[in-house]
C-alpha cells in the first residue's frame, strides 16, 4: 500500500475502559458518525494511529492501549482552583456556562487553549480540572475502518488550516459562541499543555471527535 501519511481514514468502534478485568463501555463511534481522521498530522493519539492507519476498509480490529499509549496518569496537580473573577463576563459571572460537570475552554497568557471539566463553584473560586477524562485509564478498542483512501489535498489543507488556528478565540469568545476564559497559572496552567484538536469525548463531552485523539 505504501506510507500511511496522509490517509484518510474513518473508524466505527466502541470504546471501553478495562479495569481489573472488567470493560465498561464509554464511548462509541458508529458507521454514520465514525470518528475520522487524516494519517500523519499528530491528531490521533500515536498508538491508536498506528493501530489503525495500515488497515484497509473493511478491516476490523481489536486492541488495548495502557495508560502510558493513551492519556497517561491522573494527576491532582492538573486540578486548579481559579478566581471567579476569570469567569466574570462583564462584571457578572458567567452562571449559563459555569457549573459543576460542565466542559469550558480556558486559555492561558500564552495562547493556549484547554478544555476543564467544573469541579466546583463557590463565593470565591472555581474548580476545574485539566486531566482527561480518561487519564489513568486502560482502553480497549473495538471495531472496524469504514473508509481508508488517500486523503485528497482539499481534506489535507482543511486538516492545516483548522490546526493552524481557525476558529481560535478572539474578543474572549470562540467563533461558535462558546465563551473562552483565559487565565494565567504560573505562566501556563501547570505547564500542562492540553492538544485539543478537533476532536474529543463523545462520552465525556469533550469536543467533536472521539477518544482516540490526543489529549
Amino acid at each position: 500500500m505504501g506510507s500511511n501519511l496522509n490517509r484518510y481514514i474513518a473508524v466505527a468502534y466502541k470504546l471501553y475502559t478495562v479495569d481489573n478485568g472488567v470493560s465498561e463501555l464509554v464511548e462509541e463511534a458508529t458507521d454514520k458518525e465514525p470518528f475520522q481522521f487524516i494519517s500523519g498530522y499528530g491528531v490521533a493519539l500515536d498508538a491508536f494511529e498506528k493501530a489503525v492507519a495500515g488497515l484497509e476498509t473493511g478491516a476490523e480490529f481489536d486492541f488495548t492501549l495502557q495508560k502510558d499509549d493513551a492519556y497517561g496518569d491522573y494527576e491532582q496537580e492538573h486540578v486548579l482552583d481559579l478566581d471567579r473573577e476569570v469567569f466574570c463576563i462583564n462584571g457578572h459571572f458567567d452562571h449559563e456556562r459555569i457549573f459543576k460537570d460542565a466542559i469550558v475552554p480556558l486559555q492561558n497568557e500564552d495562547g493556549n487553549r484547554f478544555l476543564a471539566k467544573v469541579v466546583s463553584v463557590d463565593n470565591s473560586k472555581v474548580r476545574v480540572d485539566l486531566n482527561h477524562p480518561l487519564a489513568g485509564k486502560t482502553l480497549n478498542f473495538k471495531g472496524h475502518v469504514v473508509e481508508a483512501r488517500e486523503a485528497t489535498n482539499e481534506e489535507i489543507q482543511g486538516l492545516i488550516n483548522r490546526m493552524s488556528g481557525e476558529g481560535c478565540c478572539c474578543g474572549g469568545h470562540h467563533d461558535d459562541g462558546e465563551c473562552c476564559h483565559g487565565h494565567d497559572h504560573e505562566g501556563g496552567c501547570c505547564g500542562h499543555h492540553h492538544d485539543h484538536k478537533e476532536g474529543g469525548c463523545h462520552g465525556h463531552g469533550h469536543k467533536e471527535g472521539g477518544c482516540c485523539h490526543k489529549n
